[in-house]
């Protein structure tokens, strides 16, 4: 029990199911008895609340801000405190737009090489020297039979360099 409602429910068990006084209940619940008592006097925001979540239906990507400024040419007068209190409260908020747009229909599987030579895949590796520099090997695998086609390594593989290489390779 954190919230002074909670307290107030539970000092109201204490009297009813355990016919204590309203000074002994507070006492074991830790309440003041002035805010046991406490009636609040706050006005009812019925009319607000519905034509809030009216708004937010409608505009559907317009936050609290902006919702305010139509319920200010409508006559209501809420600061920004109660109208962001009241909006959250109405379990209110701005929409996500959808995701990006994915290709439809159904992809076709990639299709399995028959004979050698038909795909080939190309992958690059890189490592350091205990020095720290930096190399890379370019390695191309038939996919057919596996074999490894070649394996280039330098410490900068260009473009031209890796067109010449497959150049090559496919002669």
């Amino acid at each position: 029990m954190v919230t002074p409602v909670a307290k107030r429910q539970a000092v109201l068990h204490l009297q009813k199911g355990l016919e204590l006084s309203e000074r002994r209940a507070c006492a074991l619940v830790g309440l003041a008895r002035r805010v046991a008592r406490y009636v609040s006097t706050r006005a009812d925001d019925a009319a607000l609340r519905q034509r809030l979540r009216d708004l937010a239906s409608q505009r559907r990507r317009f936050g609290y801000r902006r919702l305010g400024y139509l319920l200010a040419r409508e006559g209501f007068s809420p600061n920004h405190k109660k109208l962001f209190r009241l909006y959250k409260e109405e379990g209110l908020k701005v929409r996500h737009r959808g995701g990006r747009k994915r290709a439809l229909g159904t992809r076709s599987p990639m299709t399995i090489p028959q004979e050698p030579g038909q795909r080939w895949s190309l992958d690059f590796v890189s490592d350091a020297l205990i020095c720290g520099r930096r190399f890379r090997i370019l390695a191309v695998i038939d996919d057919f039979s596996r074999k490894n086609l070649a394996l280039v390594a330098d410490t900068s593989l260009s473009d031209g360099r890796v067109a010449r290489e497959l150049t090559a390779l496919v002669e």
